[in-house]
């Protein structure tokens, strides 16, 4: 039997840096380190990646302006057989980087831009009259963010999870946005979930969540066990991780002592009858009767531990919970799962990938249901993600190696080196002589794969300054927004084909269902926004809080915005209802308080610790407010001059020039103020703050400055 050479034509993807650009030909260099001749089509198009909301960005009258030595694209064309191989030849070229030579995708907003974008998607989706009445709430939506015909007939089901999923997404948007549409929809949402879908056992102090509920004309007929095949008449330990999703994020943008008592009680259920006392870990599923995690009922999940029983509490809760309240006993939970991962989970001797499934006693299990001896690439690239986000708050040098090396081994094992982006689940083993670890099901790219990837990437690159690491996190940040960002119904694709083509059938035609319910997607925006700017781009970052009057014992607002390297980000500026506010700790990013009989708005600016000056401009109602921090030197005269200018344009009868942080003003800065002070409007009034012995300063140079703060 001979080879079948290439004698048929067949398109496909290719993703690389430009090595050379000729008259008609192109040579790029893919992941895989190969060299690609790529003629151009004589009908070539080019566009720039473009986000959410944005117009189509043509640039093919301007690609020979873009493809240029050192450019990373994405080309899109036809392969030719020829009498010397298979040619080449591109149709159309995707560019993620601007003419600037910046990545869109790293621009100040984009995804703020994009968290907002798609939880609007989903409000208009659950709740098209404006009503955030979840009665109305339906688990599965079409492409177009319709409920399915199935799901508009009277009867019909609410998942739990699917709801908190969204809940998350909504109170993370308003972190990002401070828009009260997503946070009236987030608490009310959590309001849904105690309503009707919360069991306490007020006896044995745990609380535990039904599966979900079933709507009739008739009532509401609750779901106790899970009705999936695969937890079929079980309580699966990640249905009751999923459900603090929601409720936890909103707590920490709220304080609700409510869902502080509901969040503990759901972890006492974790100890109480998930946890294994002898060798350690969380069982994956629970008898519904007995609630015995090794009953004979259970089937196949009798005895059973995962990864979603131990790596999961971290990402969907628990870091959120410990960065609401700062409790040491919900460090010591994350720090007990990066331990387990850490020692149970790594099989160097036979995979790159790590042991996923469990018996009791931690023997591997290779013969459960669907996954057999299959590795899921996302499971992975999020225990490099979580293990780096929890060794930053409680460091173990096998966490670091153990991230390192999924980094390091998931490009070649799980990457799609010559195309972009991330598989879905591949077998742990390859076949002797085999280059590749053979797909299971299919070659498709899930939306919450590449996710896990792009954190995983950033963190690691934020956190440790690996270049590797951060050229890993900018190619797989492009080939997310360049091919899952749906642009004509909104939202974000389920999967895509290898080459990035969406693929729309079945249930993964859908944006909403038992799988997909905004959570991953918003999560990504917040997330690739805390790293990027905070930690990469080095720029500030505004969070949105709105504290009830009984919020956090101590009176105390958290505002970390994640697990970041200790002593690298501080508070630069804080609101209270609009109102500058000065009782904070920079460094321990905390915010006292006010005494209130009402819900306060808090705004805070976030910026890495080591930027030293820090300038912004604050317009409400009819007053503008120019606040700077640090030192006002050479490097800060440019920030210092538009920061200045733009409150002066602004229709304002009143700025205000708070100056108290600054530490020290260079004469340029002082210049640069004594020339802006001419320039103001006779009809505005300009009042300046500051502190000795910058006070002295300014008065010497004929300055005026308030008595007191304005």
């Amino acid at each position: 039997m001979t080879d079948d050479p290439i004698d048929f034509t067949f398109s496909d993807l290719v993703t690389g840096y430009v090595v050379e650009v000729g008259d008609r030909e192109f040579r790029m260099r893919t992941g895989d380190g190969r060299v690609l001749a790529a003629r151009r089509s004589d009908d070539l198009t080019s566009s720039i990646t473009r986000n959410l909301g944005e117009d189509y960005r043509d640039t093919t009258g301007r690609t020979g302006e873009l493809l240029v030595p050192g450019q990373y694209l994405h080309a899109y064309g036809i392969y030719y057989p020829e009498a010397d191989g298979a040619r080449f030849e591109a149709g159309h070229l995707h560019f993620p980087n601007d003419v600037d030579g910046r990545p869109v995708f790293e621009r100040v907003g984009w995804w703020v831009d994009q968290a907002r974008a798609v939880a609007d998607f989903y409000l208009r989706g659950q709740f098209p009259d404006g009503r955030y009445d979840w009665r109305g709430y339906r688990t599965k939506l079409t492409l177009a963010g319709t409920h399915t015909p199935d799901y508009v007939s009277a009867d019909y089901r609410q998942e739990t999870d699917t709801i908190s999923r969204l809940v998350y997404g909504l109170a993370t948007t308003y972190l990002l946005t401070g828009e009260d549409r997503f946070l009236d929809a987030a608490e009310s949402g959590v309001e849904y979930l105690r309503d009707h879908m919360r069991v306490l056992d007020a006896e044995n102090g745990v609380v535990y969540w039904y599966h979900g509920i079933d709507v009739t004309p008739a009532g509401i007929r609750r779901i106790y066990a899970s009705s999936f095949g695969d937890d079929y008449h079980a309580i699966p330990i990640y249905e009751q991780i999923y459900a603090l999703a929601g409720p936890t994020q909103t707590y920490r943008v709220t304080g609700d002592p409510r869902i502080a008592a509901d969040l503990d009680q759901t972890i006492a259920l974790f100890r109480r009858h998930f946890a294994d006392p002898d060798r350690g870990g969380y069982f994956s599923h629970l008898d519904p009767i007995t609630l015995d995690p090794r009953s004979p009922d259970l089937g196949d999940n009798r005895g059973r531990k995962n990864w979603n029983s131990i790596g999961d509490h971290a990402p969907a809760y628990l870091i959120n919970a410990y960065l609401a309240t700062g409790r040491a006993d919900l460090a010591e939970f994350l720090a007990e799962t990066a331990r387990t991962i850490a020692r149970r989970f790594p099989d160097d001797e036979h995979s790159p990938f790590v042991q996923e499934r469990f018996h009791a006693d931690w023997s591997a299990d290779r013969s459960w249901g669907w996954q057999q001896d299959r590795a899921v690439v996302g499971h992975n690239l999020k225990i490099a993600w979580n293990l780096t986000r929890i060794n930053n708050l409680s460091p173990e040098p096998e966490h670091v190696a153990l991230a390192g090396k999924i980094a390091r081994t998931m490009p070649a094992a799980g990457g799609d080196t010559r195309r972009g982006g991330w598989y879905d689940v591949v077998e742990r083993v390859r076949e002797p002589g085999s280059r590749f670890h053979r797909f299971a099901w299919h070659d498709r790219k899930a939306w919450w794969q590449q996710e896990q990837a792009i954190l995983a990437y950033l963190v690691l690159g934020g956190t440790f300054g690996d270049p590797e690491h951060l050229r890993l996190a900018r190619e797989s940040q492009s080939f997310y927004n360049t091919f899952f960002l749906d642009h004509d119904d909104g939202g974000v694709y389920f999967n895509v084909l290898a080459n990035g083509v969406p693929y729309l059938v079945g249930t993964e035609r859908l944006k909403g269902s038992h799988s997909m319910s905004g959570y991953h997607a918003i999560e990504l925006c917040y997330l690739a926004a805390v790293y990027t700017g905070l930690l990469i781009t080095r720029e500030p970052l505004l969070l949105h809080f709105r504290p009830r009057p009984d919020a956090f014992p101590d009176g105390v607002l958290r505002v970390a915005p994640d697990l970041l390297p200790p002593g690298s980000v501080r508070l630069s500026h804080v609101w209270v209802d609009d109102r500058p506010h000065h009782d904070y700790d920079a460094d321990a990013l905390t915010v006292r308080l006010p005494e209130r009989d009402r819900p306060v708005r808090v705004r805070v600016r976030l910026v890495p610790s080591d930027l030293l000056h820090d300038t912004c401009v604050d317009v409400v109602g009819d007053v503008a407010t120019v606040s700077s921090r640090g030192v006002l030197d050479s490097t800060a005269l440019a920030d210092f001059r538009a920061a200045l200018a733009e409150a002066l344009a602004a229709p304002v009868r009143r700025v205000e020039l708070d100056l108290r942080g600054v530490a020290r003003m260079a004469q340029p800065a002082v210049n640069e103020l004594l020339f802006t002070t001419a320039q103001v409007r006779a009809d505005t009034e300009l009042v300046i703050a500051a502190a000795e012995p910058l006070r002295t300063t300014l008065r010497d140079a004929g300055i005026a400055v308030a008595p007191e703060a304005p």
